[in-house]
């Protein structure tokens, strides 16, 4: 039997879990959280470099390393401070004044069933789950809901957003969102679980997938007005795509349907993404595992190892889709599992274009896909793609383009993501185990290159390039990559290049003969996560990093906000997503806040002597996560996901009311915040 072990506490029950409610997790991920991880590999670098020794300072200052390497139970509360450093050690204090950009009043947490800002900042919503999108869409109705009405008005569960200017029309912008996955309990009346009618399944389907929408900016505020027209597109689980790179026309990926193994109908599980220099929107397929049905009956012993490596399962099938549509039914047609878990590019210019799904990215459970550009050097003008694997002991990965961007040829920049080398990331310290000096180097292996011919070598013994593209994460076994605490959003500081990564959780670390404590993930059961900031030789294979935030309870020993003095942080827990304003701060969105708050959306400074600082900007209503944070001069923009997502309620006993307040039943929604009386943001 698993017993929890709790490191810190800021309560008398038991707090210090993520509060992410157990039906969101059946119906975003098929219950991986409550599943054994699919990675069992057992890599010789992880034994190399976990270290589990103490330094003096860990011991002198009682801090969570000690309770972290050897798994002790009674260092719960916070510890004095002797005040000794170390070198290399951010020096702790208070600073001078807010940095700009963080100039607001700190929203306190909360569980309010109501968006909370800062004093003097105002909001409205943008867009609602069933809003029209496309011309000739109806008003949403939730008692009379149908496929055909879904399919042209705003999905559910908003994750992603991102603003592309529309040009030629000053104050006009594509805003394209994410619609990452259906929970069917909160969307029906008298839902059975796992027994969806055929319409409710058709529904959830032309719920999932991406909005390309037209909105105009208010020349008074921070506001963004929806505008019905031509511009827009919902692209669903149905639409159809075309795959690139080595997977393509492979037997790994043709079905009954598509013998020659490239068109794709569909994008589902659509969780973070990023948008492209050259004005195109990129979405990462996570969580597609829980969308199929009969996998104990694949009979082929390897294509069952793949599914299990992917986490495949019968029971996470909550959706049921494979009881109207046999593509999703691995019994008949196991190869479409793997045709999703692709990053995936949308042209938001070209509404009746075919998106692509770049396999040259690699096959995994994708946050997202962020993009640097290589300024110098010879490779000056090369793409560089981060993208995490968001499970528990995933890796982290990168791609490096060879095809140099050329600005304003579209058709030209759109096949950069399918030339270039794929690297997934080891991680290394000299220095033991800690929460509060941790840093260390890291090492890129390189996994498979792709010609601008089209050919592909791998880099991986005994796999072929497809195989490398299509089943990446035994690929990335084999290639002895460091395991890692949920890599969710990854992406780089916009001037000084610094890669972020959140690390959202992993509170199987160390448990049942899990792995234990490593340099960049240094705790056991870890329930608040971490931000890890990387320096990066973009186009080479080597990086140095360091832990920026050891999220959870300041109180905590076992926290670190980046040296600042944790008296006057907000708390936070679970990172997310990760933005940055134009003062270059960085923003970090929450998910399963593990503090007993609502979740959340935090500004923190990284430079200078208020690096580490964490202000709380906005909390989202009960039961919801927060996502898509975008961050900008006039406005901040939050997709609002999952509110009134909670266990033992539905929407036949809802447990919030947001948006529209009343009786009426939540809606996932997208948000935007702003200066009452105009004025920058945090200014």
């Amino acid at each position: 039997m698993r017993i929890p072990l709790q490191l810190f506490t800021i309560g008398g029950d038991g707090v210090g879990r993520s509060a992410r409610a157990r039906v969101t997790c059946r119906y975003k991920c098929g219950e991986a959280c409550w599943h054994e991880p699919g990675n069992t590999s057992d890599n010789e670098y992880f034994r190399d470099v976990a270290r589990t020794a103490l330094s003096r300072r860990t011991v002198l200052r009682g801090s969570a390393g000690a309770v972290l390497a050897v798994g002790a139970t009674s260092l719960l509360a916070a510890c004095g401070d002797d005040g000794a450093t170390s070198s290399g050690a951010p020096s702790t204090g208070s600073g001078s004044g807010p940095v700009d950009g963080m100039k607001f009043d700190i929203v306190t947490p909360n569980t309010d069933d109501a968006l909370r800002v800062p004093n003097g900042y105002d909001q409205k919503v943008v867009i609602r789950w069933g809003d029209p999108v496309v011309p000739g869409a109806p008003e949403f109705d939730f008692e009379n809901q149908t496929a055909d009405a879904q399919s042209k008005q705003f999905g559910f569960n908003n994750d992603f957003a991102g603003l592309i200017p529309i040009a030629g029309h000053d104050g006009s912008f594509y805003l394209v969102v994410n619609q990452e996955y259906t929970s069917e309990e909160f969307m029906f009346h008298g839902y059975k679980e796992k027994e969806p009618t055929e319409e409710q399944a058709r529904i959830s389907m032309a719920a999932h997938g991406i909005t390309v929408l037209e909105v105009k900016a208010s020349g008074k505020d921070g506001s963004l007005t929806p505008v019905v027209g031509p511009r827009n597109r919902r692209i669903t689980a149905s639409t159809p795509f075309r795959l690139t790179g080595p997977a393509a026309g492979t037997d790994f990926v043709k079905t009954t349907a598509d013998r020659a193994g490239n068109a794709i109908a569909g994008t589902i599980a659509n969780c973070s993404g990023g948008i492209t220099p050259w004005g195109t929107m990129l979405s990462g397929e996570e969580n597609y595992n829980n969308y199929f049905s009969n996998t104990s009956k694949v009979t082929d012993k390897a294509a069952a190892a793949h599914l299990k490596r992917y986490g495949f399962e019968d029971d996470a099938d909550y959706h049921q889709w494979g009881k109207f549509e046999t593509r999703f039914d691995l019994a008949k047609d196991p190869n479409e599992a793997n045709r999703f878990g692709y990053v995936v590019e949308v042209d938001p210019t070209d509404p009746n274009g075919t998106p692509l799904k770049h396999s040259a990215l690699g096959r995994l459970k994708h946050e997202s896909a962020t993009i640097h550009v290589v300024k110098d050097g010879p490779n000056a003008g090369a793409v560089v793609a981060y993208t995490g694997d968001d499970e528990k002991f995933e890796y982290i990965y990168k791609f490096v383009s060879s095809r140099k961007i050329k600005e304003g040829d579209t058709r030209h920049n759109m096949g950069i993501l399918t030339e270039g080398t794929l690297y997934v990331a080891s991680f290394s310290s000299d220095k033991p185990v800690t929460t509060d000096d941790a840093a260390g180097s890291g090492t890129w292996h390189k996994l498979m290159t792709v010609a601008a011919d089209g050919s592909a070598q791998s880099h991986i013994k005994g796999m072929t390039a497809a195989e490398v593209a299509v089943f990446t994460r035994e690929a990335a076994d084999k290639a002895g990559a460091t395991k890692m605490d949920r890599p969710e959003d990854i992406e780089p500081h916009p001037v000084t290049g610094k890669v972020y990564c959140a690390l959202t959780n992993n509170d199987d670390r160390g448990v049942d003969g899990e792995e234990g404590p490593t340099a960049a993930n240094p705790r056991n059961e870890n329930k608040s996560g971490q931000i890890l900031e990387m320096t990066d030789d973009h186009a080479g294979e080597s990086f140095t990093w360091d832990l920026l935030l050891v999220a959870g309870d300041p109180k905590a020993a076992d926290t670190y906000y980046g040296g600042f003095d944790k008296e006057k942080v907000s708390p936070i827990s679970c990172p997310d997503n990760v933005a940055f304003d134009p003062h270059g701060n960085l923003w970090i969105s929450t998910d399963g806040n593990a503090l007993k708050s609502n979740d959340g959306l935090f500004a923190v400074a990284l430079e200078g002597e208020r690096r580490g600082e964490t202000k709380q900007f906005l909390t989202v209503p009960r039961g919801a996560e927060t996502c898509g944070p975008i961050i900008d001069e006039k406005r901040v923009i939050v997709c609002v996901q999952h509110p009134g997502e909670e266990d033992d309620y539905s929407a036949d006993r809802p447990f919030s009311h947001w948006p529209d307040g009343g009786n009426a039943q939540p809606r996932p929604s997208v948000v935007a915040v702003w200066r009452k009386g105009g004025g920058a943001v945090g200014m």
